[in-house]
């Protein structure tokens, strides 16, 4: 049986950091995991610009529930779950997630959390686990699955890797090529085509 792994921001939602940085004109903000491979670097970097800015959580979720996810993820992911069992495997945090998730029609999501103090500022995030697409792929094998991932970005890598197959969805140019074993998808068809090929050469 294969069950098909996403990612989430970049492949059926927009950069949750990037649409932050555009509504509030902090540009280093919109740095990503596209940018930076080490993703507690990246944390950090970010959690110091919101103390800086003094930012709240609550600010950012304003800003998450007025988005909405990238054109056709919603068909494509309904349509995908009709013939393969799916989960989201996403380094965002389940404080941010929840309007995208209603408007993607729930489905699971397995990423991290968020600790916030008194006043509402964020003060710390908490990782699931290391490496966790990674881990959740190899439980999935495990439980004799046959896995197949889909994401954009440095921190997907592993878990493409770990995959019966992986594959790229539009990736920046840069990411691909230095990854040149996983295919590259530029659209939901195409990705559909994909997985479904595997598919049918994995069973």
């Amino acid at each position: 049986m294969e069950l098909v792994c996403l990612d989430l921001e970049g492949v059926l939602v927009p950069e949750i950091w990037i649409e932050v940085a555009k509504r509030t004109g902090i540009d280093a903000l919109a740095r990503t995991t596209r940018d930076e491979p080490d993703y507690d670097v990246l944390m950090r970097a970010r959690l110091e610009l919101l103390a800086r800015h003094r930012l709240k959580l609550a600010d950012i979720q304003r800003v998450i529930e007025s988005m909405a996810p990238l054109e056709g993820a919603a068909e494509f992911l309904a349509r995908l779950r009709e013939r393969y069992q799916v989960v989201i495997l996403s380094d965002t945090f389940y404080e941010f997630a929840g309007p995208l998730m209603r408007r993607l029609g729930w489905p699971t999501l397995l990423c991290h959390r968020l600790d916030t103090d008194a006043e509402g500022y964020v003060s710390v995030y908490r990782l699931r686990m290391d490496d966790q697409k990674r881990a959740a792929v190899r439980a999935f094998q495990g439980l004799n699955y046959r896995v197949i991932a889909a994401g954009d970005s440095y921190n997907d890598v592993g878990m493409l890797g770990a995959a019966d197959a992986g594959i790229f969805f539009r990736p920046p140019q840069a990411i691909a090529q230095q990854f040149p074993q996983f295919a590259v998808t530029r659209s939901y068809a195409e990705l559909r085509v994909s997985i479904d090929g595997i598919a049918a050469r994995l069973g």
